[in-house]
């Protein structure tokens, strides 16, 4: 078994004996922390009042210990992690604090050139604060009767750093962040977000990445929506970040389409945290929720505001939208009736822009939760636009369950979508398939 194996292995086994902890139902909490049920969210997570003016700026850092940390005679395995607040700007232009995680990897970089940097765009988390990757980094499960988290999103970072690639993890706007509700698929607060962690962990003094560094962005569902929409933006938003690849799994590149789709299945809950994160962005939205929603849609979107994945699975699978709005209509006729509604999600389209760079874009054929023809779509605009796209249809079979139809190609793909990044970040070429997409699912 090759070295980066065995410390994948290792890494995947320790962190799972190392994770599964329950926490404590009742614990300390300081002045300065806040509370998300029942789990005590540091204070680092507290935004300050006044920001930097430039994207991208370290506000604060400090040692994030992982659930992982292997010795070694070259430190510890996988890596040191590092946990980071810095500025960006939200999608109304207004300046925001974000949360993540900077891991310097203890293996070497074997590729051509410097160190790269990958920032790593989780999916799905939630909307609590608790939820957030870079603390499922050092707690990857919780459980404590009131909250499941599953820092699902490991695996792939700890692939990445065997390969001596350095990683940032995304925490988004408003997830850890406790000064405002995470703005769930926002396309323009997501982008910035991956963006503006490229330059914050650049500006980290013992990151061995700089500005010659390539960067290589990777996500998957909700991240792989980030990551496509900061391809898009990148040479305008972002020009300093030397990009050389983004993977986009699955990504929600159409708003209406994923919303008809999640309906009553296992991850309806999403569709509370899109709502919240509509009503967070844009407030003239609110006229509209309050006319449509029900004292029970009301309840469930409160609710929601503070869940995990986990917590959405166990308290919301197979409920309909139709149970949280007057007269019984769905979110889809809503959205069919409200012009302002449709406008927005409009607003939130990727695949209107070309992408810099090579993109590979990878979608589950029976994927039904984030639906594999809105994503091949995707592929078909970029293409259309002249991107340099490799198109990945990941073929499995139909299972009868939206959420492991989604979730299957994550698992079955990433090792290729690793090696695909990892190549294009040792400068390597790719070409194209979009002359043989008409012919593939």
């Amino acid at each position: 078994m090759p070295a980066p194996t065995r410390l994948l292995a290792a890494a995947v086994t320790v962190a799972a004996c190392l994770g599964a902890q329950a926490v404590p139902a009742a614990a300390a909490t300081g002045a300065d922390e806040e509370v998300s049920r029942g789990v005590t969210i540091p204070a680092f997570y507290n935004a300050p009042a006044e920001l930097p003016a430039a994207d991208g700026a370290l506000i604060r850092s400090e040692p994030l210990p992982l659930a992982l940390s292997l010795p070694s005679l070259h430190g510890p395995l996988p890596g040191t992690a590092t946990r980071l607040m810095y500025k960006t700007t939200d999608s109304n232009g207004r300046p925001a604090a974000a949360t993540g995680a900077y891991i310097e990897p203890t293996a070497r970089w074997r590729g051509a050139g410097a160190r790269p940097l990958v920032a790593l765009a989780p999916g799905t988390q939630g909307q609590g604060d608790q939820c957030a990757a870079s603390l499922g980094l050092e707690h990857p499960l919780r459980l404590n009767g009131r909250t499941v988290s599953v820092g699902y999103e490991d695996l792939a970072v700890y692939r990445l750093l065997a390969r001596g690639v350095a990683v940032v993890v995304v925490d988004y706007i408003g997830l850890g962040a406790t000064d405002r509700l995470h703005t769930y698929v926002n396309r323009l607060d997501e982008a910035h977000a991956v963006l503006d962690a490229v330059r914050a962990a650049r500006g980290l003094r013992r990151a061995t990445v700089t500005g010659d560094s390539r960067v290589g962005l990777f996500g998957y569902s909700q991240g792989g929506g980030a990551t496509a929409a900061a391809a898009e933006i990148q040479a305008t938003y972002a020009p300093d970040v030397r990009l050389s690849g983004t993977y986009a799994g699955a990504p929600p590149a159409d708003l209406t389409a994923t919303t008809k789709a999640i309906d009553g299945t296992d991850l309806v809950g999403a569709l509370g945290w899109s709502l919240n994160g509509f009503l967070q962005s844009d407030p003239e939205l609110r006229p509209i929720a309050e006319k449509y929603l029900n004292d029970k849609g009301r309840a469930a979107l409160k609710d929601l505001s503070t869940m995990c994945v986990g917590d959405a699975i166990f308290g919301y699978s197979s409920r309909r939208s139709t149970s949280w709005t007057t007269g019984g209509r769905s979110l889809e006729q809503i959205i069919q009736a409200e012009p302002r509604l449709q406008a927005f999600l409009a607003e939130q389209r990727i695949g209107t822009m070309k992408p810099s760079g090579p993109v590979r874009v990878a979608t589950g054929v029976s994927d039904n939760l984030v639906p594999h023809g809105q994503a091949r779509e995707l592929a078909v605009d970029w293409c259309g636009r002249g991107a340099q796209v490799t198109y990945k249809p990941v073929v499995l079979p139909d299972v009868g369950r939206a959420l492991i139809n989604h979730f299957a190609p994550l698992l079955t793909d990433q090792g290729p979508a690793v090696d695909w990044l990892t190549d294009r970040l040792s400068g390597e070429p790719t070409g194209s398939n979009c002359g043989t997409l008409p012919s593939r699912p």
